[in-house]
């Protein structure tokens, strides 16, 4: 059911010396912020030849990334994105099998303009899950 990896997000507490960090150290591709108010926080993607990191950081205050961040200061990854073909099916297939789709089980639309959709890390070895159609 799942496709490639789309990206692997990981919360960090500055977004610009993290951005800084990933472009002047490791040579990578950076783009510019992007705030996703649906979702509370700022992306910045990183491209890579064969898939994406996600920056988050936090946007306003109540951002679910500022209580990661709370725990986890330093950063840390925060969720690993899969592309799905068709997230209605998908969603249906995860709730037969006993998954937790978190929010409600509808679809927001993610930082790509596509429907994303979040399963509840301790269905999944205490990793936060999203999916994005493609």
């Amino acid at each position: 059911m799942i496709g490639r990896l789309n990206h692997v997000a990981i919360a960090v507490p500055d977004l610009e010396a993290a951005s800084a960090q990933y472009r002047d150290a490791l040579g990578a591709t950076v783009g510019g912020p992007q705030d996703e108010p649906d979702h509370g926080v700022t992306v910045v993607f990183i491209e890579l030849p064969n898939t994406k990191i996600e920056l988050l950081y936090p946007l306003g205050e109540a951002s679910p990334i500022q209580g990661f961040l709370d725990k986890n200061p330093s950063g840390g990854i925060h969720h690993v994105c899969y592309e799905v073909e068709d997230i209605l099916v998908a969603r249906d297939h995860l709730i037969e099998t006993g998954a937790r789709v978190l929010g409600g089980g509808e679809p927001k639309i993610g930082a790509h303009g596509k429907p994303v959709l979040f399963l509840h890390p301790k269905d999944f070895n205490g990793c936060l899950i999203e999916l994005e159609q493609v």
